[in-house]
């Protein structure tokens, strides 16, 4: 069966024709698109290659190139999905011939060869061949992988940018559509149903939707002509419950990309069979995996897995999505996945896999938790900070065949991750769940009787933390087991002083820290003695409890315990500022700040803004906009975790935010509010900490002026001439996001709260 011809062009450098209809079709390529045309008119260019998964867009993004404008005469276009190995070379030099008697003999010529997977070294050859026979043949190539030939120059062609969950308020259509995925999906979704828009009560679902399917454009189409059928949040619903194996395709589309399980078919196709078992197992994991865990899951095959690591990423089937302390970290991304699942459903290679990634990180767990409260705390925190999805799947693996004392045992290791991550509410659910369980062994039981009440006090529900300790405080003497007893007294002298009780949580504390110290659990006994402090601090006892504070952050510094050490800042903090010194507060809580940044904290984060941004609203009158941001990215954070404020914290805080709305436009107040919510955890706490410290012994409602750079000065000046961030935009020739930035920081500087402050301090100047 010959080639198909995809497209005939004849052009000439002088011409300067319009884009191909494929380039009408592109939504958030003119990056890729820019860079094609600027390769292509490298005159020592031979061999270009698209590279990327199947469905990305290589196609479309090869078709849409100008070959007028970057010197070409004539070019032609041909798809070899279809050509047979063995007639390759006698295909593609059929092809180039055609091309050069097309021409005139005096311009460089290109020939786009599509699809040019699968067809390995026999490609290869022809393409050199034919590259040395033409000094003037250029070849554009399309592939999932570098075709190997030399010369061979590389163009990268990714999905498209996702939102990022939680990152832009739901109600904000516009700021979503900033996205190319969304906006591909928008369109797609227009042409099959013109009613179709994106509005504040589908935004939600359509990010949801963009981001499973990883910003794959083909899926994206798909996913779009599934709305003829469901609405977008069913949709959505149906692909979290049942995978992205999306069908439904144009009848005159290649048939591979009339469905995703197609797609993922020919992605696969030619596979050694051990990189598929590879690739199996590590369609498992659930958030992606390092290459630790990639090695101790891995199935027994001839391949070593450094190896079949190196193919599947070659092949576009697996992904590298960041880095784990200086690690790569992958993923196998959509549709493959949802593709090696459906393969592995009900058989007993599923259960086989699913039990080597659950036993891999009960190994793992069981390795690592002594050293979660040491010298090596931090690294370990942040190592497990990202599998947490692979944490609850082994976990459900362990429950599911009956293993309820593996996975008790893991759900306990668990505890110091997910406090850090914020897995507040499933910690707090998979303790009720496996504690309810009458044939686990007592200890176990009492053990996470104690854990589900350190999840409801990490969420703000001290009267079921403070039921949940005593339980297990009765258990633990019931079983004489004297340091979790202690240990456990402890957490309940906490959730009391949450609740009020001071008198009771210091009758808690006090001897629990004792005994703890006398056992040597140092962290434990330091935890104690932060949070006796707390309670002798709230009973008036402040000679007393400096003491005990002093002590507890001495000895968390010493163990390395960087959580601890946050904690006990806090608790500084919030004393030094009853003391009166608003400096030494907010000194203490940079540093609190700063820590929990560096290990990724997120339970006890939203807390610490929440201060924060109190105490600068006390200390800095013109900072409000930025206080107002730092409780909005708080409230976003205890959104996102389930969790909430006591009662004392939540008057204070609806008291200043009333406050902000009485001193602020609505406007500002709004834009104020919107910015907080779209902040990140890292941003918020880069927001904190530019904040300018409270000056000593000077009026604290004085801004403490700095100088303005010249392009701040310009922003200024235009500012007082009445002209709105647009304007300003065009006038500099930059966005307005930094014309909005640059109006903040003028705003920050002069110690204005509004435009027309600013525009009041630039007719004072000289």
């Amino acid at each position: 069966m010959p080639a198909t011809q995809q497209g005939w062009m004849s052009v000439r450098a002088a011409q300067s024709p319009p884009r191909s209809a494929g380039a009408a079709q592109l939504i958030g390529r003119e990056r890729e698109l820019l860079t094609l045309d600027a390769r292509l008119a490298d005159p020592s260019l031979r061999l270009l290659t698209l590279t990327g998964p199947a469905g990305v867009g290589k196609s479309r993004l090869a078709a849409a190139a100008a070959p007028a404008t970057a010197g070409f005469t004539a070019a032609w276009s041909v798809d070899l999905a279809a050509a047979p190995g063995e007639r390759l070379p006698e295909t593609v030099r059929r092809e180039a011939a055609a091309l050069r008697l097309a021409d005139d003999g005096n311009g460089r010529l290109l020939l786009c060869l599509d699809t040019c997977d699968g067809h390995g070294r026999a490609l290869a050859t022809a393409i050199a061949e034919v590259l040395a026979e033409q000094p003037d043949l250029v070849v554009l190539a399309t592939s999932g992988s570098p075709l190997g030939v030399s010369g061979e120059r590389l163009l990268p062609v990714r999905p498209l940018p996702v939102p990022r969950i939680g990152a832009a308020a739901e109600d904000e259509p516009d700021e979503l559509l900033r996205f190319p995925s969304v906006a591909l999906f928008v369109r797609r979704a227009h042409d099959i149903d013109p009613g179709f828009a994106l509005t504040t009560e589908n935004a939600a679902a359509v990010a949801g939707i963009c981001t499973l399917l990883e910003g794959l454009p083909l899926a994206l189409e798909l996913a779009a002509r599934q709305l003829r059928l469901y609405s977008a949040e069913a949709l959505l619903a149906r692909l979290r419950r049942r995978g992205a194996l999306l069908g439904g395709g144009p009848l005159d589309a290649p048939e591979r990309h009339r469905s995703l399980a197609a797609l993922a078919a020919w992605s696969r196709h030619g596979l050694h069979p051990d990189h598929q078992a590879m690739l199996d197992q590590l369609a498992v994991f659930d958030g992606g995996f390092g290459l630790p865990m990639a090695e101790r899951a891995a199935p027994a095959t001839g391949t070593d897995t450094e190896t079949a690591l190196e193919v599947l990423l070659d092949r576009h089937l697996l992904t590298v999505t960041g880095e784990e302390e200086d690690e790569p970290r992958f993923a196998v991304p959509e549709p493959i996945r949802s593709s090696c699942l459906a393969d592995l459903a009900d058989t007993d290679r599923a259960d086989a896999a699913r039990d080597r990634h659950a036993e891999a990180y009960r190994r793992l767990l069981t390795a690592v938790e002594p050293r979660l409260t040491g010298s090596e705390q931090d690294h370990w925190l942040r190592t497990l900070a990202g599998e947490g999805a692979n944490l609850s799947a082994a976990l459900q693996r362990l429950h599911e065949r009956g293993d309820t004392e593996a996975a008790a045992g893991l759900l306990l290791a668990c505890r110091r991750p997910w406090l850090l991550s914020g897995r507040l509410h499933e910690g707090r659910d998979w303790c009720d769940r496996l504690g309810a369980d009458p044939s686990l062994p007592e200890p176990l039981r009492a053990r996470l009787t104690d854990l589900a009440g350190v999840f409801a006090s990490a969420l703000g529900e001290p009267e079921t933390a403070v039921r949940h300790h005593r339980l297990a405080l009765e258990a633990a003497r019931r079983l004489g087991d004297r340091r979790q007893a202690a240990a456990v007294s402890a957490r309940l002298g906490a959730a009391l002083l949450r609740l009020g009780d001071h008198t009771a949580g210091e009758a808690a504390l006090a001897p629990a820290r004792e005994v703890l110290a006398s056992l040597g659990a140092a962290h434990l006994a330091a935890e104690a003695t932060v949070e006796l402090a707390r309670v002798l601090r709230a009973r008036g006892e402040h000679r007393k409890a400096a003491g005990l504070l002093a002590e507890g952050l001495a000895a968390h510094r010493r163990l390395r315990h960087s959580r601890g050490v946050a904690d006990a800042l806090r608790e500084l903090a919030a004393a030094a500022e009853e003391a009166g010194d608003p400096a030494a507060a907010d000194s203490a809580l940079r540093e609190s700040l700063r820590v929990a940044d560096g290990l990724g904290e997120r339970t006890e984060l939203p807390g610490t803004l929440e201060h924060f941004a109190l105490l600068l609203a006390r200390t800095a009158a013109h900072q409000q906009p930025r206080v107002l941001r730092l409780l909005a990215a708080a409230e976003a954070l205890r959104r996102a975790l389930g969790s909430r404020p006591d009662e004392a914290q939540r008057a204070a805080l609806a008291e200043t935010v009333d406050t902000l709305r009485a001193r602020l436009s609505p406007a500002d107040f709004a834009a104020a509010r919107d910015e907080g919510r779209r902040l990140t955890p890292a941003g918020a706490v880069l927001e904190a900490l530019a904040a300018p410290a409270p000056a000593t012994g000077a009026d604290p409602a004085e801004p403490a002026r700095q100088p303005l750079t010249p392009r701040q000065v310009q922003v200024a000046m235009l500012v007082a001439e009445g002209l709105t961030n647009r304007q300003i935009a065009a006038r500099l020739k930059i966005s307005e996001w930094t014309v909005v930035n640059h109006v903040r920081e003028v705003m920050r500087r002069l110690g204005c709260t509004s435009r027309v402050q600013v525009a009041w301090s630039v007719g004072r100047w000289p």
